[in-house]
């Protein structure tokens, strides 16, 4: 059994969710939440999307957890982690935490819609070439921590490779050599 390359068990790009940099934060969860990427048969939710200009030129990827920090309160953004953990660990008075609730769910909603991607948007470290194997893609996965990686054909991207990707084709192979 021969190892695959990128270009054999990448996402092709019109197949993966992008936005554009001026998009709010609400245009991006949106497009999170209501898009299914369907690979060799099973279905999944994107983890991130893939931030494009106007001229198709890839900027960065946001992922879910970038979009949730972004929606962070500013009071507590500033703060260190362990000084907004102390935050949960108090006793409210019952009346006062829906007051206030409510008054952090408002600003959830404005901050969702005032704030754009490209305020969190995380820059494109690495990219691989269409004929690279699926090792290269395992290296720059892990040692860039990173759960996806576009891949590219001359100077344009034409898909990613995700790491849920990458691990079924790793279980493909060591599943076929204990086989043998």
């Amino acid at each position: 059994m021969e190892m695959r390359t990128v270009a054999q068990i990448m996402i092709h790009l019109d197949e993966y969710p992008h936005v554009q940099p001026d998009d709010t934060l609400r245009d991006a969860m949106r497009v999170l939440r209501d898009w299914q990427i369907d690979f060799e048969g099973k279905k999944s939710l994107p983890r991130s999307l893939l931030v494009f200009d106007k001229n198709g030129v890839l900027l960065g990827t946001v992922r879910r957890r970038d979009i949730m920090r972004g929606l962070e309160p500013e009071h507590l953004a500033s703060q260190p982690l362990d000084y907004r953990k102390k935050l949960f660990d108090v006793q409210t008075d019952p009346n006062l935490a829906e007051m206030a609730f409510d008054k952090l769910l408002e600003g959830l909603k404005k901050k969702a819609e005032k704030k754009r991607v490209h305020e969190i948007m995380r820059p494109i470290l690495v990219t691989l070439d269409h004929d690279d194997h699926v090792i290269k893609a395992i290296y720059e996965l892990v040692s860039n921590n990173l759960s996806l990686v576009p891949v590219v054909l001359g100077n344009q991207v034409v898909g990613v490779v995700r790491t849920v990707d990458v691990f079924e084709e790793l279980a493909r192979i060591v599943e076929s050599r204990q086989h043998e």
